[in-house]
């Protein structure tokens, strides 16, 4: 056990040791490839019905009001990056952004993949469930889970 703990404390100090020669840019993810560092005015924009059903379960589950949605990409899936969709406390690293009267947070690498995203939630016969139109992906595979840029 101790053998673990040692090794998810060294995973978790490479996650949070900063190089100090670094800049506050943000870099990206480590092995995906940059996109424009320039973020747009509205870099996260949810749907009417993405925003409804992210109230409907903030109000279902009973969540902290302490708790923001977070929207982030991770390494994975088909395509080479993932959708990330939950809901998070806030750090000091976390952009903040609006739509639908929601606040959205999101790290900073993970904005230069997000920028201009749209995400919504069909409910109909051909499609439920939350669905991501990234303007930055390059590839995306059939289940519109994961991209590529």
């Amino acid at each position: 056990m101790a053998v673990e703990d040692e090794n998810l404390d060294d995973v978790i100090s490479s996650l949070i040791d900063e190089d100090p020669e670094d800049s506050n840019e943000p870099k990206g993810l480590p092995g995906f490839p940059e996109v424009s560092g320039d973020v747009g005015e509205h870099p996260i924009n949810l749907t009417e019905r993405a925003a409804s059903q992210i109230r409907k379960i903030e109000e279902d589950e009973g969540l902290d009001p302490e708790l923001y949605l977070r929207v982030a990409v991770e390494g994975g899936g088909c395509s080479g990056l993932s959708y990330k969709l939950g809901f998070d406390i806030r750090t000091d690293n976390d952009n903040i952004y609006e739509s639908q009267g929601l606040e959205i947070i999101v790290d900073p690498k993970h904005i230069i993949y997000l920028d201009g995203i749209e995400i919504d939630y069909p409910d109909g016969l051909d499609a439920r469930g939350f669905t991501f139109e990234n303007p930055n992906a390059t590839e995306a595979c059939g289940c519109g889970s994961s991209f590529a840029v």
